[in-house]
């Protein structure tokens, strides 16, 4: 009887998957234009009033995305104080809406891969998985491995989309 090998599991393959690197734990908007007069118009006095009535324990160790959605002047100073609030009880702040909150946060946690680990191996980053990952990210993960790599593929082992390979 015939052995049956696994090759993808003795080719020395490393799947890196961008799933891990995700926001962890639930993700809010706060959006300036429920804080602005008619919508549209920041009152300083009415602004700070509203900001010390919120409960800010509703964004308790959520992922914060920080935003506008009204075509509204907002000073800077507004974003400072809104972030001063929920500095205190949220897990992360970002300025922006939902995706750029996504993407900042998976960018700050694909900082942390040591390169250097991957040096002269061959990388899959996996593709098609249960939550959608920004283009971006495929894109930063690729240019970071790529002066390591002995080569970087797109997909599941069995199936690769060849990007880069060393010669």
């Amino acid at each position: 009887m015939e052995q049956i090998v696994n090759k993808v599991a003795e080719s020395g393959i490393i799947t890196l998957d961008l799933e891990q690197f995700y926001p962890k734990g639930e993700i809010a908007v706060f959006d300036m234009k429920d804080h602005l007069f008619m919508g549209l118009i920041l009152k300083e006095k009415d602004f700070r009033a509203a900001l010390q009535t919120l409960d800010w324990e509703q964004y308790k160790e959520k992922n914060v995305a920080v935003t506008c959605s009204a075509d509204a002047i907002i000073p800077v100073w507004a974003y400072m104080l809104v972030a001063s609030y929920l500095q205190p009880v949220a897990k992360e702040i970002v300025f922006g809406d939902e995706k750029t909150l996504v993407q900042t946060i998976i960018s700050r946690n694909l900082s942390q891969i040591e390169a250097q680990d991957y040096n002269d191996k061959r990388v899959v980053i996996k593709g098609c998985g249960e939550i959608s990952i920004p283009d971006a990210a495929y894109m930063e993960v690729t240019a970071k491995l790529r002066p390591f790599a002995k080569s970087i593929m797109y997909g599941e082992p069995c199936s690769t989309v060849p990007i880069f390979k060393k010669r």
